[in-house]
């Protein structure tokens, strides 16, 4: 697959680079956080959206297994946002509900409904780290972007896809994260991020997120409908291909509830 061998060639270019990164200073640390602050800047303001996605998990082996999922998400300026995912099908993981509340400063707050046991599960700080209903995103994946939440570096700058780009070394703060760190490739036109290479907790290459197909909405937001997560070290990958996606739908902040999740259809 095209996209896979060019991120694998990525992570084996970022490897030879390693040694020859430069030692974070603090010009580097603060043009990462500029960035950084920039790129959630030109994120504000979206109010509220309702999408239909479709995930398609591929094992090692190149087999396939897709997934039908709805999401509706509700901007909250003063702190992380919050969003919902129901799952529709398949049979075994229809009704399937995940509640996330993003924070800036806190721990991210997540419940999930799995409807074979009928009940309502926390997702504990250090669980964060486990595999989203099976796929090759982490529950921490699934939680908006927030400046705080991060130590930052810009490492480089370079090219991605043909536009130039800068290449920013986050570093998460919650010692509960599965990750050392993460590298972000932004593009310098519209700051958005088009790939993110994660890194495991013994700073091994573990993961990279490679993002596609950006639209533009309300003629300021983009957002990329192919979001693909590669294991590198499973060699399996989960895509998220977001087949409808609306704002201003009406939705409002009392409709992310935990002790409504069980019924959230």
């Amino acid at each position: 697959m095209q996209i896979r061998t060019v991120s694998l060639m990525l992570v084996c270019v970022s490897l030879l680079c390693a040694g020859s990164y430069a030692h974070a200073d603090e010009a580097s640390k603060l043009k990462g956080l500029e960035i950084a602050t920039e790129r959630k800047s030109r994120d504000m303001g979206w109010g509220d959206s309702s999408a239909e996605a479709t995930m398609i998990l591929r094992n090692a082996s190149g087999q396939e297994a897709s997934r039908e999922l709805r999401m509706q998400s509700f901007e909250m300026l003063e702190d992380g946002d919050k969003a919902l995912t129901i799952f529709d099908s398949p049979k075994d993981v229809a009704g399937t509900a995940f509640l996330s509340f993003s924070h800036a400063r806190e721990p991210d707050e997540q419940w999930i409904y799995l409807p074979a046991i009928k009940r309502v599960k926390r997702i504990a700080t250090k669980n964060k780290s486990g595999p989203f209903v099976g796929s090759e995103f982490a529950f921490e994946d699934m939680t908006s972007f927030e400046v705080e939440k991060y130590d930052y570096d810009l490492i480089r700058e370079d090219t991605f896809d043909g536009e130039a780009v800068w290449v920013i070394e986050q570093t998460p703060k919650d010692d509960f994260s599965g990750y050392s760190k993460t590298l972000v490739w932004v593009d310098k036109s519209e700051y958005r991020a088009r790939q993110i290479e994660y890194f495991d907790r013994k700073g091994a290459p573990l993961k990279i997120l490679v993002l596609e197909d950006f639209r533009l909405y309300k003629d300021k937001y983009w957002r990329p409908h192919s979001s693909e997560m590669i294991n590198l070290q499973t060699g399996k990958s989960t895509r998220l291909i977001t087949n409808k996606l609306e704002f201003d739908t009406g939705v409002k902040e009392s409709d992310f509830d935990k002790s409504k999740l069980r019924r959230a259809r």
